[in-house]
């Protein structure tokens, strides 16, 4: 029987064997917590000189920093976690992968299988812990010289070709058994199986059918669907992917409407007001064709109106191969990268009889832009939504720097960005998977780190409300050293504002949904040792806008405004909207 410090070693070998297979499949990144049970995997990607390490006390938000490195750097994150509840805190980034496609690699240590369901401390099951939420599930067992190596480098070689097909997470359960700390052992004779492996950096197992295959354009049926009057929406895209988009609609003569995720904006913005004005509801209604890039769209109006319209055609462009009509349309799903796809298109030269069918929209979106202008001239959430993106694009020319990057949370600003804002052309990221608000700061710090890794250096800006702030507190830890300029905005209305547009009942709308907290997050900035500022009008804001861009670190802009402001600011912009001669 080995010794039990052999029992430690053999850990470490296996521990090894997998890191090294990881980094051979992609792998750059890896997420850490603290924990014991896991460091045969935490040692064995500490020494390995490849991989980028990042480490999190919190394992909720060390799963989301992971997501946002695996949203930035579209490659595969491993994250290592200990045993127990650190496993079950990965769930909701993980829940949001899988509907969004990225890549994680949970690295979960466990107890030795006689250590389960008996009462040993810090022991769950976490056999199938998440569920459906990953791509694929592996148990590995403790680690033992009567399993070759070999069984173990083809195992993960499966599971990550399972991830390249279909993304999402892939889970590898690993127990261990004490001890867990030991001196190194020649395993020399048990990995002679896999000698050819460790003499080359190739994975041990590879597949030929690895990778997306693009579509090819029938350029008949093409032509055929460019002739209707259509519309274009651009939702949920990759970096660089809209301005392709952009060039088709303008080969096509078809209003965009760009969602803020779509990194783009166009000449009808604003649709998600201006949708509610009956003039345009029923010059738009003439539309018989659709073409969707991305999925996942922020404006719930938008929805609402492809899912009445009666289609002649539909068509749905988008790389993730699971369900994204929520209306159930009937179309042809493409599935495909959206850029590619419309670079395809373009070099058609294919053009529509139908073109610049609804060119009196955008008369209609800039009468629109005059009415919301008399409604945003004090600071409110309106008015940031509105003047935010046009002080960014205004500092960055006039700095002559890179545009900067967002980060889109999902609270009630964001659906006030779509509403009143015109996004710039610029790289846009949020988490519109399960669109929780859990996360979102540890998301925005992982984004902004795999940006830098990529060799973009330029400033970031997380926008998100207050409650979304609160809930994901601790991750501000992991703003304190950023290399570059990274400025939260958070809108400060004293709860949940998005209640106030919703028909909670109004006697329990404080009780049991906007939740005030009466709080502010002067000492978090503090405590985290961030810059702070909190602005008093729209100028001292822009100046703080400014101000933060040219700060190399973190800056928190809190913008303070009363419970309920929005949600009445709003709703009279959309009563005069709605019965506005805007043609």
């Amino acid at each position: 029987m080995p010794s039990t410090s052999y029992r430690a070693a053999l850990n470490q070998c296996w521990a090894s064997l997998m890191l090294d297979e990881l980094a051979r499949l992609g792998v750059q990144d890896v997420c850490i917590a603290p924990g014991s049970r896991s460091t045969p995997l935490t040692l064995a990607a500490a020494k390995h000189e490849h991989l980028t390490l990042h480490t999190h006390f919190d394992e909720r938000g060390l799963g989301f920093l992971a997501l946002g490195v695996a949203k930035a750097k579209q490659a595969p994150v491993a994250v290592i976690v200990t045993s127990g509840t650190a496993v079950a805190n990965l769930l909701p980034a993980v829940a949001e992968a899988g509907l969004t496609k990225e890549k994680l690699v949970l690295l979960t240590s466990d107890r030795p299988p006689e250590l389960i369901n008996c009462g040993a401390n810090q022991a769950i099951t976490q056999h199938g812990i998440f569920s459906s939420h990953v791509t694929a599930f592996y148990d590995i067992p403790s680690p033992t010289l009567d399993i070759s190596p070999a069984w173990l480098l083809t195992t993960l070689d499966e599971a990550m070709h399972q991830q390249i097909l279909h993304g999402g997470a892939v889970h590898f359960n690993c127990h261990y058994p004490e001890p867990l700390y030991g001196e190194a052992v020649d395993f020399s004779d048990y990995l002679r199986p896999v000698t050819h492996w460790q003499q080359d950096s190739q994975p041990y197992l590879a597949f030929q059918a690895n990778s997306l295959a693009q579509p090819q354009i029938d350029k008949s049926v093409w032509q055929a669907f460019a002739q209707g009057r259509g519309v274009i929406v651009a939702g949920k895209l990759a970096p660089q992917e809209f301005a392709d988009v952009e060039a088709l609609a303008n080969q096509l003569g078809w209003p965009l409407l760009a969602d803020p995720q779509s990194g783009g904006t166009s000449d009808y913005q604003g649709f998600d007001v201006w949708l509610q004005n009956s003039q345009c509801q029923a010059y738009l209604a003439q539309a018989d064709t659709l073409l969707q890039f991305g999925g996942r769209l922020v404006s719930k109006r938008l929805g609402q109106w492809i899912a009445k319209q009666e289609w002649q055609n539909y068509w749905l462009v988008d790389p993730i191969s699971s369900r994204l009509d929520a209306s159930h349309r009937r179309g042809l799903r493409i599935q495909a990268n959206c850029q590619s796809w419309a670079q395809q298109a373009l070099a058609t030269q294919v053009t529509s009889s139908n073109a610049h069918w609804a060119q009196a929209l955008v008369t209609a979106a800039n009468g629109y832009q005059t009415v919301l202008a008399q409604h945003t001239q004090d600071l409110s959430e309106l008015s940031l939504a509105a003047q935010l993106p046009m002080w960014v694009v205004e500092h960055d020319e006039t700095r002559e720097a890179a545009p900067a990057e967002w980060f889109l949370g999902n609270s009630l600003i964001v659906r006030l960005l779509d509403m009143c804002g015109t996004m710039p052309n610029a790289v846009t990221f949020s988490n519109r998977g399960a669109s929780g608000i859990d996360g979102l700061i540890a998301t925005a710090a992982g984004v902004q780190r795999g940006r830098q890794q990529e060799n973009y250096a330029q400033a970031m800006i997380c926008l998100l409300g207050d409650t979304s702030l609160l809930y994901d507190l601790n991750s501000l830890a992991l703003l304190r050293q950023t290399q570059a300029p990274m400025v939260v905005i958070v809108t400060n209305n004293d709860g949940g504002g998005i209640f106030d547009l919703l028909p909670v009942p109004e006697k329990q709308r404080d009780d049991f949904y906007r939740m005030p907290h009466g709080l502010d997050f002067e000492h978090a900035a503090r405590m985290f040792d961030l810059s702070y500022r909190c602005p008093a009008d729209l100028e001292q804001t822009q100046a703080a806008v400014y101000e933060a861009l040219d700060h190399m670190g973190t800056t928190l802009i809190e913008v303070k405004t009363p419970a309920g402001d929005a949600g009445e600011r709003l709703k009279a912009l959309m009563a005069e909207v709605r019965d506005a001669a805007l043609f």
